[in-house]
């Protein structure tokens, strides 16, 4: 997330330096970097309520003295007549609208307005949409604008019953699932709640009277909705977080705020509809306990200091959580915030010893992950838990994605969702292994049982070269994977259906999952030729960029040359230049001519890269490939001939 510092320094009264602040920051827990005035800070996922300017000045505000009011409209708004009928109250309790109509739209900005746009670079859409956005960043409340003339006054929030098309407002055509939350007028969606609003009740820059919501999504409801339709939404990532439930009234007041610095109001009424009541939340604390926890010598005045500027209030032995914290809810809780103010550098560390021996990890597990990686398998890593569980799963108290609640009894879905994503990213050849524990109860002998696991996906081609390319994974690969050590090994295989996925890729999935003590049977004779490091292997975070593929076919004469022409391939190297690979290969004996099909494969950590940026990479490699005695490329014009 990133944030002005000039618009962070407004909001207190003493001068700050940011580079004190990126340091208190990180002593607060949140991870950031700034380059000139901009801070780009990393929130966790149990923090949502720091996913805005005014979010991190409450957290700095232990710190330096924070000017806590904020400008906003205090004038009596009139109510409004507005039709709405909420079919989901479980997934949005709370919910406003306020209709406003200004007399002219304003062709200038006031500078804290302004300076949002050319600060953080963001794009101007239309004023309505400007304020909602500049809103957003500023306290975190998600609105959306729709133009009144296109909505009326008549509205529906309700779930898809069948699978039905969906444009947003980017132009940009879905297919809603069942069970996806929705905005309605008469029957057409104009809105995936919490989402992205649709195209046919977007404001435009001619619009002068709107209809904004501002809403208290649950995020159960709003959880992976913009990663299924690959939607760039604020929104979606913040009502995933979590949003404060008391903000509605205030953010509403400042919106109007903001409008009135650039314009006349003209006319302005409200309407909410609040389902449930809120009940701030509290629990008695054991002030020993948080001592015992942090294993410090805390002073009871330091202890009721430091909560109180984090906005705990302390009472009876009472503390009073924060309606933005949803993420406290006991003594540990506590202590962690106590930790963050403290700093973690600053509580001395102490000596423990454990007693018990441990057990040296089996090497019988690298040994089948060596193998694998040299079947070209991949190993992935995931977090334990998933959002499907039975009588017999185990469920977490306090997980932190409330969409994620049990502990996995099964690898399957995660390796799945590990397929999907890689796909999305032209991923053709898909060959994906995951050792980890499962767990489940017996509710016979009333105990949990744990076992390790060894889980394989397979999908797409079978390999990045000329052989295997044009040949596609089928369920006797997976089927006979362990046939080099054992031809009489073999493993039961599933048929993933894709029609119950969310993709439009026909290559059929194969998937395995076995006990790993019956694969560790094999290999305790066997001898790989070269076993990795494990320890020593570095994650590499993967691109959330698309990647673009370019082909060149080379025709060469004699035989002795395809290894220069290769050599020279392999070692090209350009930044955006990810993987080079021959995927086809024709000896046409009777003109005495081999050609040779390249594969080149560009992609970008930063941006989604232009023709033009991977046609210049091209142009260089068939440049420095043309140096080669024998070496043609038919039908490619070189740069310089092109007219």
């Amino acid at each position: 997330m990133k944030i002005s510092f000039n618009h962070l320094q407004e909001l207190f009264f003493e001068k700050l330096h940011i580079d004190e602040v990126s340091k208190k920051l990180y002593r607060l827990g949140h991870e950031n970097d700034f380059e000139g005035n901009i801070l780009d800070i990393e929130i966790t996922p149990n923090r949502g309520d720091c996913l805005s300017l005014y979010g991190i000045s409450r957290d700095l505000g232990v710190f330096f003295k924070r000017k806590k009011d904020i400008d906003i409209y205090d004038s009596k708004l009139d109510h409004l007549e507005f039709d709405f009928l909420n079919n989901a109250k479980d997934d949005c309790p709370s919910i406003a609208f306020l209709q406003i109509e200004i007399d002219k739209i304003p062709s200038l900005y006031k500078p804290y307005l302004e300076n949002y746009f050319l600060e953080l670079e963001v794009n101007k859409n239309n004023f309505f949409t400007d304020v909602s956005n500049y809103l957003s960043y500023e306290l975190g409340q998600p609105s959306h604008a729709y133009d009144s003339g296109e909505i009326g006054r008549k509205l529906e929030l309700t779930k898809v019953s069948e699978k039905v098309e969906f444009e947003t407002l980017i132009g940009k055509k879905i297919v809603l699932n069942k069970s996806d939350l929705v905005f309605k007028k008469d029957k057409e969606i104009i809105n995936l709640a919490g989402v992205m609003g649709g195209v046919s009740s977007a404001c435009n820059k001619k619009t002068k009277s709107a209809i904004i919501e501002f809403a208290n999504f649950m995020p159960e409801s709003i959880i992976g909705r913009s990663i299924r339709y690959d939607l760039n939404s604020d929104a979606a990532y913040k009502f995933e977080r979590g949003v404060d439930p008391q903000l509605i009234e205030t953010a509403m007041r400042r919106f109007l705020k903001i409008v009135n610095d650039h314009t006349n109001i003209v006319s302005v009424s409200y309407y909410h509809q609040n389902q449930n009541q809120f009940k701030k939340k509290s629990f008695k604390y054991d002030f020993n306990k948080i001592k015992e926890i942090l294993g410090i010598d805390l002073t009871e005045k330091n202890f009721k200091s430091y909560l109180n500027g984090l906005n705990f209030h302390i009472f009876d032995e009472t503390i009073e959580i924060p309606s933005y914290r949803n993420d406290i809810e006991n003594d540990n809780d506590i202590a962690e915030e106590l930790a963050r103010v403290i700093g973690y550098d600053n509580i001395l560390p102490k000596e423990f010893s454990i007693t018990k021996k441990l057990t040296p990890k089996s090497k019988l597990e690298n040994k089948i992950k060596s193998y694998l990686i040299d079947k070209g398998f991949y190993e992935v890593m995931n977090y334990p838990f998933n959002e499907l569980g039975d009588s017999s799963s185990i469920s977490i108290d306090n997980p932190l994605d409330s969409n994620k609640s049990f502990l996995r009894k099964s690898i399957k879905s995660s390796l799945i969702d590990n397929l999907l994503f890689n796909e999305r990213r032209q991923k053709d050849l898909i060959k994906f292994f995951e050792i980890s524990d499962v767990y489940e109860i017996d509710k016979d002998n009333n105990k949990i049982i744990q076992m390790k696991k060894l889980a394989m996906i397979v999908s797409g081609r079978r390999g990045k070269n000329y052989r295997d390319f044009n040949n596609f994974l089928n369920e006797e690969f997976l089927k006979n994977v362990f046939n080099d050590i054992d031809d009489n090994f073999f493993i039961e295989v599933q048929s993933i259906p894709r029609n119950e996925l969310e993709t439009k890729i026909k290559h059929p999935i194969y998937y395995a999952e076995i006990d790993i003590s019956f694969v560790k049977k094999l290999f305790k004779e066997y001898k790989p030729n070269n076993l990795p490091n494990f320890k020593q292997i570095n994650y590499i975070k993967p691109s959330e960029y698309p990647s673009i593929s370019r082909d060149l076919s080379f025709q060469i004469t004699e035989e002795s040359n395809i290894k220069k022409l290769a050599d020279l391939i392999m070692k090209f190297d350009d930044k955006i230049l990810k993987e080079s690979f021959i995927f086809d290969w024709y000896d046409d004996k009777k003109n005495h001519q081999i050609k040779l099909g390249f594969r080149f494969i560009f992609q970008s950590h930063n941006k989604t890269l232009t023709d033009q940026e991977v046609d210049k990479v091209i142009n260089d490699i068939v440049e420095s490939t043309l140096t080669l005695d024998d070496i043609k490329i038919p039908g490619y014009i070189r740069k310089n001939d092109r007219h």
